[in-house]
């Protein structure tokens, strides 16, 4: 029996599907975490087989013995994962130290967490990305600012999300984003780029061959729903467009990925731009070697008629998966935001489009800068359809 270590497995809460399938397929799976494990969900619990409490998922030591652990009572470990960006460096570690192949290293580890070292990658099969300069000081970021023009977008290099994302608009916002900035952060500046986050989502098998894929379109940016409070909206295409079908299996040649679940971001232009190319075009964001945040898999269900959770247990067992996909549809995501007077209650809106509804819940606090703090999935056929909704779910008084 195959071994497969789950770091953190009850975060997002949806994640038990992902050990559920695993389980199912004949894996042992083993849980590393430091929730008490009467506080996970019964259906998590019943998909392990062990569980090893930490008191804290940051002290590498604890982590580290607990694998040990797994490895003394199970034998050799054949997959670790956590499937979220957070743990990936962790997860590298792990690998490394305890000789697990089947996933990223150490050494992997610049190239998919560092934007800067990612643009490479994409240069080298023909996918433009956009100049940039790591910030040092004034004078030198100023002498990029001379080239590209403002605005440019500023944000950690390594980093997750819009989180301390910020668009300088002139040299004093330059001056005192250098003066006030983390001393301890490296930070990666960008020429402003009009457009829309498209991605490419996918299962990858050990050939590095997607065996699943679609996309979403995300319309308003996510650094100003963090910043400003604003609400979120974002969606599942009902057919993933042959251009991000096509940058999105290049970028996975380009980056090595196997038996993997990705998401990648790229913008679609929705103005020229003279370095970058024409509207319309796809172009590089950033590569995230997991699933798409929050409840995004399951909205891929939705969308799809599908179950990728199912369908990456398959990847890891079987190195494929029969799971087909059936009816497609949009499927879109609404995150409100507290606190906004919104013409529609939320009971008026669940009574609206309750055949659509797919899930409604509020939004963990840890999810809820990007996400909004009370979310609805909803199916649509059109995607006229899914723009009225998103009217209905998102105006104010």
């Amino acid at each position: 029996m195959k071994n497969f270590v789950f770091i953190s497995p009850n975060f997002p809460t949806n994640y038990w599907q992902f050990c559920k399938h695993l389980k199912d397929n004949g894996l042992r799976v083993l849980g590393v975490g430091d929730c008490p494990y009467d506080d996970l969900l019964p259906e998590l619990r019943a998909s392990l087989t062990e569980y090893y409490k930490v008191n804290s998922m940051e002290n590498y030591d604890e982590v580290y013995r607990a694998v040990a652990f797994f490895i003394s009572k199970y034998g050799r470990i054949d997959w670790l994962e956590s499937n979220n960006e957070y743990w990936l460096e962790r997860d590298a570690m792990l690998r490394t130290d305890f000789h697990i192949t089947s996933g990223f290293q150490v050494e992997d580890m610049e190239r998919i967490k560092y934007k800067s070292k990612m643009k490479p990658y994409y240069e080298a099969v023909g996918i433009k990305t956009a100049r940039h300069h790591i910030v040092d000081n004034y004078d030198e970021c100023k002498k990029f600012i001379d080239v590209v023009g403002y605005p440019v977008i500023v944000k950690p290099d390594n980093g997750v999300g819009a989180s301390s994302t910020y668009k300088l608009k002139n040299d004093d916002e330059l001056r005192n984003f250098v003066n006030t900035k983390d001393a301890n952060v490296s930070y990666i500046m960008e020429e402003f780029i009009t457009a829309e986050v498209n991605s490419y989502d996918a299962i990858i098998d050990s050939n590095g061959e997607p065996i699943f894929e679609t996309g979403n379109v995300t319309p308003n940016s996510i650094m100003d729903v963090v910043n400003n409070g604003d609400n979120s909206i974002y969606y599942i295409v009902k057919e993933l467009p042959e251009d991000t079908r096509k940058a999105g299996r290049a970028t996975v040649k380009s980056f090595r990925v196997k038996n993997r679940f990705v998401h990648f971001e790229f913008f679609r232009l929705t103005a020229d731009h003279p370095h970058m190319g024409k509207k319309g075009d796809v172009v590089a964001l950033e590569v995230n070697m997991r699933p798409c945040g929050g409840f995004s898999p399951d909205m891929m269900n939705f969308a799809n008629s599908t179950d990728v959770y199912k369908i990456y247990a398959d990847m890891i067992a079987y190195d494929s998966s029969l799971k087909t996909v059936g009816e497609r549809n949009f499927c879109a995501f609404a995150g409100r935001r507290d606190g906004k007077n919104f013409k529609l209650s939320h009971d008026e809106l669940c009574q609206k489009y309750a055949a659509n509804m797919r899930m409604v819940s509020r939004i963990p606090d840890a999810l809820s800068g990007a996400m909004g703090n009370q979310m609805y999935v909803a199916n649509f056929p059109t995607e006229e359809a899914m723009n009225a909704f998103y009217a209905d779910a998102c105006d104010t008084w």
